[in-house]
């Protein structure tokens, strides 16, 4: 006897009425005031499926709304989004309904692609989180901004669509805090100022990024915090969220981040084996430090940072510590 098909999940089922203030408005606006937890781009998608009943007629997106309809919504049955749930590690700075933060550490890449569809901060998320949004009919987490895999630090992560579209938003406005640390070979002169140059693809290595006329606006403020023998720790402020920006400022700046082999950071000679061996131990040395926003539910700010990671600290102390060739030459007694 053949086994029976899995059963679907019914769709869920909203039922609202239009109010008398709503008069005038496009049923999809309306909808979206109604519905803050539901994207006005999901909800015109609803309708176009014909899952928007408006007095029972299938509704349409650009009518007009009278005031008193009654209004039923299908919200297709959320389903797993084809990826596996992992139970990873996170070190989370703070959760609530609304966000999770998490100090993301270096190595683990935040969202799958080619080559990397397990071991994510996604695959983290789906397991850790049983409260993620569902619209559309797809369960996904909400991932607003990113963290390139070896760059370590603080990361927010919407837990529902009017929280996505809030940090979202204010990623887009530039309102949102943004502090990393890096060190970097050398010493900037001046120590502190504003990188302006727009990044795109590299013209002709396509895995990596550059400064180039074509590319988008970007702008990276810095700030050397010390000295650390042949390196500088650097305060780096961006404005703008440009793929590798931080890295491809800092090298086009003539000091690149120290540990970054695709943007000219890769060893530099001079400070011995054992400091050379744990300089390409730690990795990439950029740090998101600090991140700040506008909590999405209360409108209060809110700031979270992440303590440097143990490589990150054993790698400072190394760079600053004197060499052998640093070595105090004693003068002869005359």
């Amino acid at each position: 006897m053949p086994s029976a098909a899995p059963s679907t999940p019914p769709p869920r089922r909203l039922t609202l009425r239009l109010t008398e203030e709503r008069r005038g408005a496009r049923l999809d606006r309306a909808l979206a005031a109604l519905l803050p937890d539901h994207s006005r781009a999901a909800l015109q998608r609803l309708l176009r499926d014909g899952r928007v009943l408006v007095d029972g007629a299938v509704g349409r997106a650009a009518a007009r709304v009278r005031g008193g309809e009654r209004v039923t919504i299908d919200l297709p049955p959320v389903v797993p989004a084809g990826l596996a749930a992992e139970d990873l590690p996170l070190r989370i700075l703070h959760e609530d309904r609304d966000l999770i933060v998490i100090d993301k550490c270096a190595g683990m890449v935040v969202h799958p692609g080619a080559g990397a569809r397990a071991g994510t901060l996604v695959n983290a998320l789906l397991h850790h989180c049983r409260d993620l949004s569902g619209i559309g009919g797809v369960e996904r987490p909400g991932i607003v901004h990113r963290l390139d895999r070896d760059t370590s630090g603080v990361l927010v992560v919407a837990k529902n669509d009017a929280a996505h579209r809030s940090l979202a938003r204010q990623f887009k406005d530039r309102s949102v805090t943004k502090v990393y640390e890096a060190l970097v070979w050398g010493a900037p002169r001046p120590p502190e100022g504003l990188i302006d140059e727009p990044v795109g693809r590299h013209p002709t290595a396509r895995v990596k990024m550059a400064i180039t006329a074509s590319g988008r606006p970007a702008r990276t403020n810095y700030r050397m915090i010390a000295a650390c023998g042949p390196a500088s720790l650097l305060e780096i402020r961006p404005e703008t969220g440009r793929t590798h920006q931080i890295r491809v400022h800092l090298s086009a700046l003539g000091h690149p981040i120290v540990g970054d082999p695709v943007y000219g950071g890769e060893w530099r000679p001079g400070r011995g084996a054992a400091t050379r061996a744990l300089v390409e131990a730690a990795g990439l040395a950029l740090h998101a430090r600090r991140l700040g926003f506008t909590h999405p539910r209360d409108g209060d700010w809110r700031e979270f940072e992440a303590p440097r990671p143990s490589r990150f600290e054993a790698l400072i102390a190394a760079l600053g510590a004197p060499g052998p060739e640093r070595a105090p030459v004693r003068g002869r007694r005359t």
